[in-house]
């Protein structure tokens, strides 16, 4: 059952009293001069209630560190031991027999590439040049002196016919009328026992110191990718027309 307790003398109210009889009863004998009524003892305080200690905290002891694992390795297989198989010839000797081969096979190109050549070159005559350097106690022009050929090139027209491109200059002041002549070309390594590599002839007219650009085609056995280049060939003039005086 619940009370209260009266904020005056401290005792315990039961609910249904809104004030403390005790001291309503005081309140009036007080008033009518009448002593107060005896007070009972009052009650021993109750023993304080047993509060246990609050937990202490127990001190923190990092664990002590593992040493690291050590990896594991599976064991490894026994090597096998492979003994090499010698058969066959040696290999100084399959060296020995290629070098051979080698060189057979080199000499067997040359040899066929020789005669091929030489075949070709059979069945092509040698052409007549007609040059005071190829034909001897020939008499020389007079105005050979003063005509110059230069600037050759080597072309091939729509028949695959090699041409010769070439500038004729006159040196002289005398206008010539009827000039003729043949240009025998020579390799740069000319020999008394080689051969020409081919010829040309042109016929044309010249005024005092003209010079012309003229073509004209090339008597040769030689194809035109065999011919020397412009830088590596020498040329032979001899003049046939106007005869000198």
């Amino acid at each position: 059952m619940f009370t209260w307790i009266c904020p005056d003398c401290g005792r315990e109210v039961p609910p249904a009293y809104n004030e403390c009889p005790d001291c309503t009863a005081k309140a009036a004998q007080a008033a009518a001069g009448a002593p107060p009524p005896p007070q009972p003892a009052a009650e021993p305080a109750p023993p304080p209630a047993y509060v246990p200690p609050p937990p202490q905290a127990q001190p923190y002891y990092p664990p002590a560190p593992q040493p690291p694992a050590q990896p594991y390795y599976a064991p490894l297989p026994p090597l096998l031991r492979i003994r090499p198989q010698h058969s066959g010839l040696p290999i100084w000797l399959l060296a020995v027999v290629f070098a051979f081969a080698f060189v057979g096979l080199g000499a067997g190109v040359y040899w066929v590439v020789q005669a091929l050549r030489g075949s070709n070159q059979a069945a092509t005559p040698s052409i007549n040049v007609e040059s005071p350097a190829a034909k001897a106690g020939a008499k020389t022009n007079p105005l050979q002196r003063y005509i110059e050929v230069s600037g050759l090139r080597f072309t091939q027209d729509a028949k695959k016919k090699t041409i010769a491109k070439f500038v004729l200059i006159n040196h002289s002041e005398a206008d010539l009328t009827g000039l003729a002549g043949n240009v025998t070309i020579w390799g740069r390594t000319q020999k008394s026992e080689e051969d020409a590599q081919g010829t040309f002839s042109f016929t044309t007219n010249l005024g005092p110191l003209e010079s012309k650009e003229m073509s004209a085609p090339v008597d040769t056995k030689f194809r035109i990718y065999e011919l020397p280049d412009w830088q590596n060939v020498t040329l032979d003039l001899q003049i046939t027309a106007p005869a000198g005086d």
